[in-house]
């Protein structure tokens, strides 16, 4: 069997989704579609729209066979550790052969020349890369500057576009790991990652997410254009999670070591953080205070949720290098069997009942506990009652 694997938060998932697996099914001349896809939170920080389970069901009603989660621990760091995160896990598994991803543009061959550029660090990449942060650029910029200005023959919109960005980390884990998988990037369509503009197809996630905390006629109408039947059901009763008090209360009530150790923690952030939430009670004006050239807004966030979900720098780099498992969040009925049989092929334990935890090491366990508490975290914040246990058969 040949798998095409796709790494997804599909939070919502929309019109742009579907028509992406519909061209990974035409363009991957793959038997199945595997999405690894984050579960209850994700990777700007924020709590999802809807429970991992309800997000599972939608993306195999909508041409999907196969769904697992990507472990909390990867799915709240930055791009570096979430495509190396889903990399690990896909590379344990022989028969996923194709990795495809959004892109706004470029061939395989472009994001693996890139990917390439990026892991040839010697010293003069160094010594450039030190010079470019000294004005306080962050470091993920300051890379991509150093590699531009010493690889004329990379596109910069490969390393400066957000899904570009992504696609270059999924190909640089490949290439770092040996993985024996073809990446499959995939044009986008319709609005941008990060477009507010509501389209009448095709809209973004941020876009559609934005619309679903205050819909008038119009926007209700546009989210209808923009989403399957079964996903605009399901959001129909969407209500706002206290999410943001949550992380405030978190970051207020932990040690500065505690945030400190936080894998996108670092240069005294932990104080100002602390600092700015005792000053201002309110999440999106407190980050704002602190968001500079160096520490942006996404970052800022993923270590508030970070906290919340009592994940370190230690834990993430442990989990990198360890087996792990593949938790079953969906699956088509029809290829049940044949894709169960697929996964006990691989190297990591499946999960599917809580009785298969009991397979787990050490840092799988405690990588599955991370999970456990970010899916209980989530029912308390939603009201909603579930178990980690509940895979949805379709």
């Amino acid at each position: 069997m040949k798998i095409c694997a796709v790494i997804s938060e599909y939070n919502p998932f929309h019109n742009g989704h579907k028509y992406q697996l519909e061209q990974i099914r035409r363009l991957s001349r793959c038997d199945k579609i595997l999405c690894l896809m984050s579960g209850n939170f994700t990777q700007r920080g924020d709590i999802a729209v809807l429970h991992k389970y309800v997000r599972a069901r939608h993306a195999v009603e909508c041409g999907a066979d196969l769904v697992i989660e990507l472990p909390a621990a990867f799915a709240a760091s930055p791009a570096e550790i979430f495509a190396g995160g889903a990399v690990h896990i896909l590379s344990s598994l022989p028969e996923v052969s194709v990795l495809a991803f959004g892109c706004e543009s470029g061939t395989k061959e472009d994001f693996l020349r890139a990917a390439r550029a990026t892991l040839s660090e010697d010293k003069q990449f160094k010594a450039t890369l030190k010079e470019n942060m000294k004005d306080g650029t962050s470091y993920v910029k300051a890379r991509t500057q150093t590699v531009l200005s010493l690889n004329g023959d990379i596109d910069e919109a490969l390393l400066t576009s957000p899904n570009n960005i992504l696609g270059v980390e999924y190909c640089r884990a490949i290439l770092a790991s040996g993985a024996a998988i073809e990446p499959l990037p995939i044009p986008r369509v319709g609005g941008g990652y990060a477009d507010t503009a509501l389209f009448k197809s095709f809209s973004s996630a941020t876009a559609l997410r934005a619309a679903l905390k205050d819909p008038d006629k119009k926007t209700l109408k546009l989210l209808k254009s923009n989403l399957p039947a079964n996903v605009l059901r399901d959001l129909s009763s969407y209500r706002e999670p206290p999410y943001k008090q949550a992380a405030m209360c978190a970051l207020l009530a932990a040690d500065p070591e505690t945030v400190m150790k936080c894998p996108d923690c670092s240069e005294g952030l932990e104080n100002r953080l602390r600092g700015m939430a005792k000053s201002n009670p309110l999440y999106d004006e407190a980050l704002e205070k602190v968001v500079s050239k160096r520490y942006t807004l996404s970052r800022l966030k993923r270590i508030l949720l970070q906290n919340l979900l009592g994940i370190s720098r230690k834990e993430v780099k442990d989990l990198l290098e360890a087996p792990l498992y593949c938790k079953v969040l969906a699956v088509t009925r029809r290829e049940m069997p044949e894709l169960l049989a697929a996964l006990n092929r691989g190297k990591y334990p499946v999960l599917m009942r809580k009785s298969d935890v009991g397979a787990l090491k050490k840092d799988a366990l405690s990588c599955f506990e991370t999970d456990a508490r970010a899916n209980a975290l989530y029912d308390v914040l939603t009201g909603v009652h579930t178990n980690e246990f509940e895979s949805v058969i379709v």
